[in-house]
């Protein structure tokens, strides 16, 4: 089988020489398991981040990817509630552990340090496996796993979103952010966002946002509050670094900012009195429980939701997906078509 391996890390100008697509031996089947046939598989800023070796324990070769959706061909004695061509999606978060409130010690990921989707098979537990939803199709479903689970923690689990709520979304344009957004629309939120580039607050107007605000622009938290002078009640935020402190204007008192990452890096003028001031809530979320997943998945399924997708490669032009998200130039996932 094919399969994208990682040998080496180093700039994205050389990725063409570190990201290999090579030969692999078709993985074992145990009794548990079932096997897929992947056809698509999705990219998130975790893999460009390991592949830049941004990321912490990097163990080369390896396969990377999270996401996927496929067909199952072969499966364990075990396997009953699947059958031979099952069209199904994965669950990438591994050892969650019996706590719905934080991820376990021996928690990981599918594509670091395990193999993960971008190969032509994958062989996984079957708890691990989700049957696609009928509305979609096999292209569709390989955005949803990680960054669907992740933004459903965030704005459902963490944020209790609803209609009452004026909702902020910074960064809008990856993967989470857009799925956030999407859950917020179903449930009626009034959604601002921010972003860099004016072309994606339009499409995010277009989606149902109220509106949005370039945060290349300075004073963006003084300008957001003329657009909504009540301030918002939730943010989810996955940039951290400056972005937070701004948060903190715009919130207001009781209200929650959610953060899922720090793209932005760390936060220098964090101003702590605002967050006692305002009785705000600032809470972390990573990733997301099998329960999690499973209501995702049915959340997804009862709206009839979609995922915004933004461009379709090859697995031979894998390098040029990576880019484009190098160069933050998507909006939604970026799609691989594996077979």
């Amino acid at each position: 089988m094919r399969a994208v391996v990682l040998k080496r890390i180093g700039k994205i100008e050389d990725l063409k020489n570190n990201l290999v697509i090579e030969d692999s031996p078709k993985p074992v089947v145990g009794d548990a398991d079932a096997l897929i046939n992947i056809k698509y598989a999705a990219l998130n800023h975790r893999d460009l981040w390991i592949a830049k070796g941004m990321y912490r324990g990097i163990k080369l070769p390896v396969v990377l990817g999270s996401d996927c959706s496929g067909i199952i061909e072969d499966k364990g004695k075990n396997v009953n509630e699947f059958n031979i061509g099952d069209e199904v999606i994965v669950n990438p978060s591994l050892n969650w552990g019996v706590s719905e409130l934080f991820k376990s010690n021996e928690f990981k990921i599918l594509g670091l340090p395990d193999n993960g989707t971008l190969e032509e098979y994958i062989s996984i537990d079957k708890s691990k496996v989700y049957k696609k939803p009928a509305h979609l199709n096999l292209m569709q479903a390989s955005a949803i796993p990680l960054a669907g689970l992740s933004a459903y923690r965030a704005a459902v689990v963490k944020g209790d979103v609803s209609k009452e709520k004026k909702v902020l979304i910074t960064g809008i344009g990856g993967g989470v952010s857009t799925f956030a957004f999407i859950f917020a629309v179903c449930f009626g939120a009034q959604i601002f966002v921010t972003s860099g580039d004016e072309n994606k607050i339009k499409k995010a107007v277009g989606l149902g946002a109220k509106d949005g605000i370039n945060y290349k622009n300075e004073n963006w938290d003084k300008d957001l509050l003329e657009k909504n002078m009540d301030g918002f009640d939730l943010i989810i935020d996955g940039t951290g670094g400056d972005t937070i402190s701004k948060c903190l204007n715009v919130i207001n008192p009781g209200g929650r900012i959610v953060n899922y990452g720090a793209t932005a890096g760390n936060t220098d003028n964090f101003e702590i009195r605002k967050i006692f001031w305002k009785q705000a809530m600032l809470i972390g979320t990573t990733m997301g429980s099998d329960k999690d997943f499973l209501n995702m998945v049915r959340f997804i399924n009862e709206k009839g939701i979609a995922p915004v997708v933004d461009k379709v490669y090859d697995i031979e032009n894998i390098c040029d997906a990576f880019d484009r998200m190098d160069k933050s130039e998507q909006l939604g996932k970026i799609i691989i078509k594996i077979s």
